[in-house]
């Protein structure tokens, strides 16, 4: 469909002032993420009894409601993005309050909130809309010192942690606070703080270490695997030994039939092996061009709400991304967490479309900006 420069409807003038490279990176990182689930998720749905195209089906239901979503955000202006998070973090909270008395207990966690055959994991929304809002609130006090943005902003991310912690969900949590502390020294926050934020977090990964059973478990194998069992890193390190340059073709990867989470937290070693090297660093480099892309446009972003709002919907993305790879290669210890728009997982891919739609609305050209405009600096 052609659209004409002197339209002025709304999908016009969308379609002339989105990031459009941005915008077709995310759709095949999604179109990818469904061949992907097609290739790992068979043998999983047949060891566990479930019709052979289970998790495949379940994907491609989530996939249509994602990219609406994805392009209904994307078309909101800058303000009405702020009240939309504003209003997707509250219910998020509220459904992560009402999943620790209601939700089922899945691996000893209350994650999840369920809506008859569906299943939502609540912090995958939580965590963009969070990104958005601290970067209202700290972008806020940078405009006007007398409010305490500031303070609002740590408050909840407060909250936030807190409700991570008694899910408990370790990896999430980490996720979060490693990007809010990222966005810390975006805004400009003296040393000491930063030092007390590293000290703080330091203290927490002890404490996890030293109180929870599963937690341990993970950091002893990892830096020991003779401690315990490593069957599912040692498989997927397997997988890119066998896979090569350039993999075994599709269907004909041999760790996906024994690997219990082929299809989400170790995607990437099925791309490897099947796929090969080539795939792996072509997939590398896609991730890499989304991030980068987001991270150039807040660079030349003269608001510092927008400009720290797409920093962090950036490196929450990236973050995630290179530790489920790390993962995967057996660079970091295991923490259960999907390749975003890649892995099995309605909650992440409905999660992570809104995260983009954001990146795309706050990114979209305004009349005032021009795209080779240089920051302005306070």
């Amino acid at each position: 469909m052609l659209v004409s420069r002197s339209d002025r409807g709304v999908f016009a003038r969308w379609w002339f002032t989105v990031d459009r490279p941005l915008l077709s990176a995310v759709l095949l990182l999604m179109a990818i993420g469904v061949l992907i689930s097609m290739a790992a998720s068979p043998p999983v749905a047949e060891r566990i009894g479930l019709n052979t195209f289970h998790f495949f089906k379940f994907q491609l239901a989530f996939l249509l409601p994602a990219v609406v979503l994805l392009i209904s955000v994307s078309l909101l202006e800058p303000r009405q993005a702020r009240r939309a998070a504003f209003l997707m973090l509250g219910l998020s909270f509220a459904l992560m309050v009402a999943a620790l008395f209601w939700g089922p207990e899945i691996k000893g966690a209350h994650r999840w909130i369920n809506f008859g055959p569906i299943g939502l994991q609540p912090s995958e929304l939580a965590k963009p809309s969070f990104v958005v809002i601290a970067a209202w609130f700290l972008a806020e006090h940078t405009k006007r010192p007398d409010m305490p943005g500031d303070v609002i902003a740590y408050m909840i991310f407060a909250i936030f942690v807190g409700l991570l912690i008694v899910q408990p969900d370790f990896g999430q949590t980490a996720l979060v606070v490693l990007t809010f502390g990222t966005m810390l020294l975006i805004y400009g926050i003296p040393w000491i703080l930063v030092l007390g934020l590293a000290g703080l977090c330091a203290s927490g990964v002890m404490a996890a270490y030293a109180l929870v059973p599963h937690v341990t478990s993970r950091i002893d194998r990892f830096l020991n695997p003779d401690k315990g069992d490593t069957f599912q890193v040692d498989t997927a390190t397997a997988a890119f030994h066998n896979g090569g340059l350039l993999g075994t073709g599709p269907g004909g990867g041999q760790a996906k039939q024994i690997l219990p989470d082929a299809h989400t937290d170790f995607t990437f070693a099925v791309v490897g092996e099947e796929f090969g090297l080539i795939a792996c660093i072509g997939l590398m480099l896609l991730f890499a061009f989304v991030v980068m892309r987001i991270l150039q446009r807040a660079k030349i972003e003269p608001d510092p709400f927008p400009a720290l709002a797409l920093s962090g919907l950036g490196i929450v993305f990236g973050l995630q991304a290179v530790i489920n790879m790390g993962v995967n290669v057996s660079l970091l210890p295991a923490k259960g967490m999907t390749l975003p728009l890649i892995s099995y997982g309605g909650s992440s891919l409905i999660g992570v479309a809104f995260a983009m739609g954001m990146v795309l609305a706050f990114s979209r050209r305004q009349p005032h900006f021009s795209w080779h405009q240089p920051a302005v600096t306070a």
